[in-house]
């Protein structure tokens, strides 16, 4: 079986994109599987049975949404496993720039919109500059030279990365990323193999339940800015 990792901001089209291409794969009789990691709640689910791909779907909460998917995604692999999927594709939750949700041996994929603004790729952390591949959506509402400018930004923030334009509502441009996906290593299990990039810095006073504001309720990791 083959694991790929989608990450993106929020509403930028990723679960569109991977609608089309799961879509495409089923059609050419690959078994395509989905986890969807998502914040609070999420009705992605009901595109993905609508479409005939089975999903799994897990809520993060209260908890950091990448500290979620790295507590489950090892069980959402043998689950694909036992499933027998030739493809099993991670949706993460896209709570912030800050994310890391991709995985050293396990293709990554990124998905950027043109509406955005041409400064967000230098904005984004590692779910961008770790990326594999980097799909940019939403390339009908703009204009030619702002398309040619974002992807111009992407690249220079990750100059490695396989800059694809898709469409998500239309699957145009989508064969391309099929064709990557299908080239994605195989796994087995993700015991002992490591992320990419660390993860954002947590537990603080905050991320314990803490909710009065104040010096004296900040305890553990906490970050502070200079106003002298």
């Amino acid at each position: 079986m083959t694991l790929v990792t989608v990450a993106g901001p929020p509403s930028c089209g990723k679960t569109s994109v991977i609608l089309r291409v799961a879509e495409a794969l089923a059609g050419d009789g690959l078994k395509v599987g989905v986890i969807k990691f998502d914040c609070l709640s999420s009705d992605d689910q009901q595109r993905y049975e609508k479409a005939g791909i089975p999903v799994k779907t897990g809520l993060a909460g209260g908890l950091c949404p990448d500290h979620f998917f790295v507590a489950n995604i090892e069980q959402g692999v043998q689950w694909g496993r036992r499933s027998g999927f030739d493809l099993l594709i991670s949706e993460s939750a896209g709570l912030c720039n800050r994310c890391s949700p991709h995985i050293h041996q396990v293709m990554a994929v990124c998905v950027v919109d043109n509406l955005s603004g041409v400064h967000t790729p230098r904005k984004i952390g590692p779910m961008l500059k770790t990326a594999d591949i980097v799909v940019i959506t939403k390339g009908d509402i703009v204009s030619q030279a702002e398309r040619e400018v974002f992807a111009f930004r992407v690249k220079q923030v990750n100059p490695k990365a396989a800059v694809l334009p898709v469409n998500g509502l239309t699957g145009q441009g989508s064969l391309l990323l099929q064709r990557h996906l299908q080239k994605a290593p195989q796994v087995d299990t993700l015991e002992n193999v490591r992320l990419r990039f660390s993860m954002p810095a947590a537990l603080c006073s905050y991320c314990l339940g803490q909710t009065r504001i104040g010096q004296d309720c900040q305890i553990g990791n906490i970050k502070t800015m200079d106003f002298s």
